[in-house]
C-alpha cells in the first residue's frame, strides 16, 4: 500500500531544521526542548535567509554568500 502524502496547510512553511539533530544538541547542553521549540527555530531560519537575501540584491549578486548572513 502506497503512503499518502500529507496535504500542506496553506499559509505553512516547510520546517527547516533537523528536529533529531537539534534535539541532540540541545541534550549535549543538558538542557530539554518544548515541542513548539523547532519551528520558532525555523522560523529563525526564514528570518535569516530573506535577511541575507535582502542583502545579495542589495549588492547586485544572485549568490548569496556567508557575509550575507
Amino acid at each position: 500500500m502506497a503512503k499518502k502524502k500529507a496535504k500542506k496547510k496553506a499559509g505553512t512553511k516547510d520546517v527547516l531544521v533537523v528536529a533529531s539533530k537539534v534535539k541532540a544538541y540541545v541534550k549535549s547542553k543538558n538542557l530539554m526542548m518544548s515541542a513548539d521549540a523547532i519551528g520558532a527555530l525555523s522560523d529563525a531560519v526564514y528570518a535569516t535567509i530573506d535577511a541575507a537575501a535582502k542583502r545579495t540584491k542589495a549588492n547586485k549578486r544572485k549568490t548569496l554568500k556567508p557575509q550575507d548572513i
